[in-house]
């Protein structure tokens, strides 16, 4: 086994956003508290433990218990939730949808992280306790976004008419899904073991958050991991005063908005805040809730409420009140004790949306953690890297990058034109010294012939790699045949593979060497060679 970085920032594929918050460039400054070092977590501990009450402790652990009832679990779990009564307890959180059977790989790599820091944090401040959180979007409404995992190269999908949250979706359907892909398994140990995972989560449990707590539970259970769904009465009424404040005031949309005018000077965003940043939510309905003709409305829907009237309906039926991608990460630090979150770039991108909301609203800002990262490769593709000798950095190039680099390295001639380039500009300062003596008019031609004949060079140079391509056409290909493995549909590896086919191969292996070598606070991309 080998473990070896590349910086986030050459990859390629992350933000400019999310590469300066990594060097901890000043543009990004003002839109987080704390940079993610172990010395930081002192004072975030310390802001946290002053502003999370013994009641919210009680009703927090209360409810986890209840929802873990039903499940097989592992001592360290039930400790954890146990131990949220205390003051000295904290929670490292990571949160996902609920894809099908986990969707893509960083699934995991997320919840990885967060049991790695609570680790790491622990063996800092022994005398506190740290609890790792996946957080299930079961309040979701996207099920196009959901309904898939790729498995070698097909499209596993879960075809079914759905409406509301996704949490509440019978598992209707799913059977056949079962019966397809077990097909794609064949029979080893390994595949077995996948067949009981999937057919325990989706065939034994009523809807998607039971089947997916179920999963993720016999994935991590053993590593402490606890697993919440906050689509709960009790916690939603902990959230009450922020629904009626955006209800009443807009406090997100005023906030939101005035710091994605400083953010938009140097960088992108990720979303937008309504006026209202809150959905209606009810069986098979998820709809947004806004104010109009003096009334507030749901949208698709007669439901129309005045002021007094949704007042009473919040404090009577909190349950029903759905925080947006706005408003979700606030609830999130209301109803835990939590320190940081975990996520991927784009998550951190509207994170960095809401400082000055959570400010306003007084409520302390968590620490921001870009996830792990990882690219798995086999030794033999390590062993067919090494023999092409193609670097760890060259081969996370774009597909035409990497051929043209790679063939422009090892060709026996000289493909490079920047030196007759360089000759020919030199040419032509003379014959613009020439114009400038004589008729300034013929400036133009000279500029005119000096485009031509650079042009006319890179065509040239263009055709010579497209033909030592084709000379090398025996190298291009199995360059290309191992980035395709590698990287599918030319992304990356976590976006795109299921846990499953990696499972296959190395079985409990897995999850357990993720565990012995992702570091959290390293701040690079993991390539991990099994």
């Amino acid at each position: 086994m080998q473990l070896d970085y590349i910086p986030f920032s050459k990859t390629g594929y992350f933000s400019s956003l999310i590469c300066d918050y990594l060097d901890e460039k000043s543009t990004i400054s003002p839109f987080y508290n704390r940079f993610p070092k172990i010395e930081n977590f002192k004072a975030q501990i310390e802001e946290k433990q002053l502003s999370f009450s013994a009641e919210s402790r009680t009703i927090l652990s209360n409810v986890l218990k209840k929802q873990y009832q039903k499940l097989n679990t592992s001592e360290v779990t039930l400790q954890h939730i146990e131990t949220l009564n205390s003051n000295k307890t904290f929670t490292v959180t990571t949160g996902h949808q609920l894809n099908l059977f986990t969707g893509p790989l960083y699934f995991l790599y997320k919840i990885v992280s967060a049991i790695n820091l609570s680790k790491e944090l622990k063996a800092k401040y022994p005398e506190y306790h740290f609890v790792p959180i996946y957080w299930m979007a079961t309040e979701d409404h996207d099920f196009d976004e959901i309904n898939y995992f790729n498995f070698k190269g097909k499209k596993v999908l879960w075809n079914k008419n759905a409406s509301g949250a996704v949490g509440e979706l019978t598992n209707e359907g799913l059977a056949d899904v079962f019966k397809l892909f077990s097909k794609d398994l064949g029979s080893s140990k390994n595949a077995e073991y996948i067949k009981k995972l999937f057919k325990e989560a989706y065939l034994n449990h009523n809807n998607l958050a039971d089947a997916t707590l179920f999963l993720a539970n016999e994935l991590f259970k053993d590593y402490g991991l606890v697993i919440i769904d906050a689509n709960n009465p009790e916690l939603k009424r902990l959230f009450i005063p922020f629904i009626k404040d955006e209800l009443l005031n807009q406090t997100s949309f005023k906030t939101v908005t005035e710091t994605n005018k400083a953010l938009s000077e140097n960088y992108g965003i990720q979303v937008n805040p309504r006026e209202i940043n809150l959905f209606y939510l009810k069986e098979n309905l998820r709809e947004r809730i806004v104010f109009e003709d003096d009334v507030y409305k749901v949208l698709n829907t007669n439901i129309v409420w005045r002021k007094s009237d949704i007042l009473k309906e919040v404090l009577d039926f909190p349950e029903r009140f759905s925080p947006n991608v706005i408003m979700r990460p606030l609830y999130q630090e209301v109803v835990l004790p939590n320190l940081c979150y975990i996520g991927g770039g784009g998550e951190l991108a509207y994170w960095f949306q809401l400082k000055s909301y959570f400010n306003k609203v007084e409520v302390p800002y968590p620490i921001l953690l870009l996830r792990n990262s990882v690219l798995i490769q086999t030794e033999r593709q390590q062993k067919k890297l090494e023999k092409l000798n193609i670097s760890t950095e060259n081969v996370f190039l774009k597909r035409s990058t990497f051929i043209n680099k790679k063939v422009r390295e090892i060709s026996n001639i000289d493909i490079d034109f920047s030196t007759q380039k360089a000759y020919l500009v030199n040419q032509f300062k003379a014959l613009y010294k020439l114009a400038e003596q004589t008729d300034k008019s013929f400036l133009g031609a000279v500029k005119a012939q000096e485009v031509k004949q650079l042009k006319g060079l890179e065509n040239l140079e263009k055709r010579l790699l497209k033909a030592q391509k084709r000379k090398l056409s025996d190298v291009v290909l199995r360059m290309t045949e191992l980035q395709n493995e590698l990287f599918p549909n030319q992304s990356l590896q976590e976006r795109n593979t299921n846990f499953s086919e990696f499972y296959l191969e190395y079985g409990d292996e897995l999850i357990l060497k993720l565990i012995e070598n992702l570091k959290p606070l390293k701040g690079e991309f993991s390539i991990l060679t099994l």
